[in-house]
């Protein structure tokens, strides 16, 4: 694996990468693996969990991380994409991005020498995916499972759908027809998914897509660039909170979770979030470790 650009590019990978996110988190994991390495971190888009967790990850690892926001660079100043790559190829071992375009990380990838991780675009989060199904794993010991997404068919969503057929787990989306996810996402991890023996369904029924899930998992509903239509978003939306009525719809011992930032009283009630079935500061925490695998699979060479 070269680059983490899409949660299918670690299909080959996912497996160790989860294995050496449980090392790291048990204190098992190698020593300072990844001193003398540098990481620049490029974000046009406001970042908690992703910049501390990337940033405190690489420290630990050994490494030095380097923040460096769209101001910083010649980039807001008009210089090109591949010049950014080509030079920032000669001083750092690594590029992570949080960006607002896909193509702009695919444009990074293609003309870097180093490896480039996607730290958020419009399209995917896949460290979020792979956190996902590592807080999953670590709470339920099993991945032979169903779990449920509510509301936006988001850049989360689509790594979601890829990650869950990957691992051979039953994904449901349950969104407004509008807010279905990428279909050319949907289409790939259908694929996948007839390999892996796992189901993926896509509908507009809540009831019936929370029916025995096993895992409940919701995003905000207005993401960042989409304030323009947040009026219409949580009109579209209200019926897809994850409330109590709606966990008591899903099996006994069905886990929440949430990527946050979360807006109480839209996607998710405070009396889910910080509930007895949330999982969602463990799996905040696990951002950590997990991209501390990411991190050390990518740059331990």
């Amino acid at each position: 694996m070269k680059h983490l650009l899409s949660a299918l590019d670690a299909r080959d990978h996912l497996e160790k990468i989860l294995e050496d996110a449980e090392k790291f988190k048990s204190g098992k994991g190698p020593e300072a693996p990844l001193k003398g390495k540098s990481l620049a971190m490029v974000f046009e888009k406001s970042s908690t969990r992703t910049r501390i967790s990337f940033e405190v990850g690489m420290y630990q690892l050994g490494g030095h991380p380097l923040y460096l926001s769209a101001s910083d660079l010649q980039l807001g100043r008009g210089e090109i994409i591949p010049d950014t790559a080509r030079a920032m190829s000669r001083y750092v071992d690594g590029i992570m991005i949080r960006a607002r375009e896909h193509d702009d990380v695919l444009q990074f990838a293609q003309y870097a020498d180093i490896p480039v991780i996607n730290g958020l675009t419009n399209l995917e989060h896949p460290c979020q995916a792979f956190t996902d199904i590592f807080t999953i794993r670590e709470r339920k010991n099993t991945l032979d499972l169903k779990m449920t997404f509510l509301g936006d068919g988001n850049n989360v969503c689509n790594s979601l759908l890829l990650a869950t057929a990957m691992v051979g787990m039953d994904f449901t989306v349950a969104c407004p027809p509008n807010y279905q996810p990428d279909s050319i996402i949907l289409k790939e991890a259908r694929k996948i998914a007839q390999q892996s023996g796992s189901t993926i369904n896509i509908t507009d029924d809540v009831a019936a897509a929370v029916k025995d899930a096993d895992v409940l998992y919701t995003d905000v509903w207005v993401s960042m660039g989409d304030e323009a239509e947040e009026a219409q978003r949580i009109r579209d939306m209200q019926d897809y909170q994850v409330n109590q009525n709606l966990v008591g719809m899903a099996a006994p011992d069905a886990m929440v979770l949430h990527c946050l930032p979360a807006i109480r009283g839209q996607e998710i009630t405070e009396e889910v979030l910080n509930g007895p079935q949330s999982a969602v500061w463990d799996e905040a925490e696990n951002r950590l470790h997990v991209q501390k695998a990411i991190l050390y699979h990518l740059l331990k060479d």
